[in-house]
């Protein structure tokens, strides 16, 4: 296995309850659970899942992810 790599992980908690998770770095890369534990086992799989499509795709990203600012108005 290669080196290690960080990614950004967005949470929020829907009106059902559920967790959900976004990767914003990764195109499509999302998930969800009721519990943080299950839901961040569950991330790092869809993260190695979305690394894996992005490596057997044959297309460039045209964009990549920036950052997370929080706004206030």
């Amino acid at each position: 296995m290669g080196s290690k790599r960080a990614f950004t992980v967005v949470i929020e908690r829907g009106k059902d309850g559920w967790l959900v998770a976004d990767v914003p770095e990764l195109e499509a890369c999302h998930t969800q659970a009721k519990s943080m534990d299950e839901l961040l086992k569950r991330v790092k799989e869809v993260i190695e899942l979305c690394l894996e499509e992005q490596r057997n795709s044959k297309r460039n990203p045209e964009s990549s992810f920036v950052g997370v600012q929080v706004v206030e108005v």
